[in-house]
């Protein structure tokens, strides 16, 4: 159970993969959603019960209400819930609580009346009340809980402290290793003739869409302060006309690159040098880990369920310091190449967990 039914966006992908996966290890599986953008997996049924009504306050609540309602007439042996639902027997937790998510992304906002204003239009805001209400009921729900990194597991215990962490299984995404690999060298080189680059600069690259709490500004401001070869390219987003202005006046114009929505982000990572993502606020960025995946050096911040992964040197404390970070991306870019990444054995990972659960837990009801 999800809202959207696609494959753009890690929550939504992580929904279609797990449902694929599911459907080939035999189960019968309905994925019940508001809103379908994308076929089906094979052997996957949709149940899209629509999202109507004014305002996202009454699209959530209409959504949990539908989802629970084709829940209970379903007769199913088992339910995952994958976003704001009423009950499950797995609830998947890909986000952090709303008040850590608060207090952390305010800070993306410049301090005074732009961040006074945008935590005044969050309080006042119906829909946060409902997804507020909502969270509450799920974590009082006594399913079992699945977190997406260790941080986020940590942030529901901080904001719920009746959760019990070590009744919270941590299970991080895994790429497509298919997809997601380092690259030989002619590859490489042609990908970054196609985007224009020189022989001795050093390209960094982001994405996200959220520019502002992805901290954009700050990786531009930071590439202000590196040599004239550092150069910076921006994959999705929606309206970088600000950073467009904010690397103009710094004079950037030239070395900042905003790419759009990318199809084909696996040769994105491959072109770089470097993936600096300097976010206020991840749950666990799949960027980051696909960027790793495809043997980058990665920086990114404390705030960031994925940076688990990082190691320290490569870690960011302060999401607004763009002085430090400038300093951090031109030490890291001077050190060797990581290679194929090497995921930790005493971290769970990828689908394989999420079916054992699911076996598990059939056998244990008798279904």
């Amino acid at each position: 159970m999800t809202p959207r039914l696609s494959r753009y966006g890690g929550a939504e992908r992580f929904g279609w993969d797990l449902a694929e996966a599911l459907a080939g290890s035999g189960y019968g599986v309905d994925f019940i959603c508001a809103r379908q953008e994308v076929r089906p997996p094979a052997g996957v049924r949709p149940v899209v019960v629509g999202r109507p009504g004014p305002g996202r306050a009454i699209k959530n609540l209409w959504f949990a209400w539908a989802a629970e309602r084709v829940r209970r007439s379903g007769a199913y042996d088992l339910s995952i819930g994958l976003g704001r639902t009423l009950r499950q027997d797995i609830l998947r937790v890909g986000g952090g609580p709303m008040r850590v998510f608060w207090r952390l992304s305010a800070l993306a906002w410049p301090s005074g009346p732009a961040r006074a204003w945008k935590t005044l239009r969050r309080a006042l805001c119906p829909a946060n009340w409902v997804i507020g209400l909502l969270e509450a009921r799920q974590m009082r729900s006594g399913q079992v809980m699945v977190a997406v990194s260790h941080l986020v597991r940590d942030w529901m215990v901080l904001a719920h402290p009746h959760l019990d962490p070590e009744r919270i299984m941590v299970v991080y995404n895994r790429p497509d290793p298919g997809r997601f690999a380092p690259p030989d060298p002619a590859r490489r080189e042609a990908l970054r003739q196609d985007l224009g680059l020189l022989p001795g600069q050093t390209l960094i690259g982001v994405a996200g869409t959220n520019f502002a709490l992805k901290g954009v500004a700050t990786l531009i401001r930071a590439l202000a302060l590196l040599p004239e070869g550092f150069r910076l390219h921006v994959a999705g987003g929606r309206n970088p006309g600000r950073y467009l202005d904010l690397a103009r006046d710094l004079g950037l114009a030239e070395r900042v690159r905003f790419m759009g929505r990318v199809e084909d982000m696996a040769s994105f990572y491959q072109a770089l040098d470097l993936f600096v993502l300097p976010t206020f606020y991840d749950a666990c960025s799949n960027a980051v880990l696909e960027a790793l995946s495809c043997g980058l050096r990665v920086v990114s911040t404390r705030t960031n369920g994925s940076s688990f992964f990082l190691p320290g040197r490569w870690v960011l404390d302060d999401p607004g310091d763009f002085r430090a970070l400038a300093d951090i991306i031109e030490r890291t870019s001077a050190e060797p190449a990581p290679g194929p990444f090497a995921w930790p054995g005493g971290a769970a990972c990828g689908l394989e967990p999420y079916l054992d659960l699911v076996q598990g837990l059939l056998e244990k009801k008798g279904a």
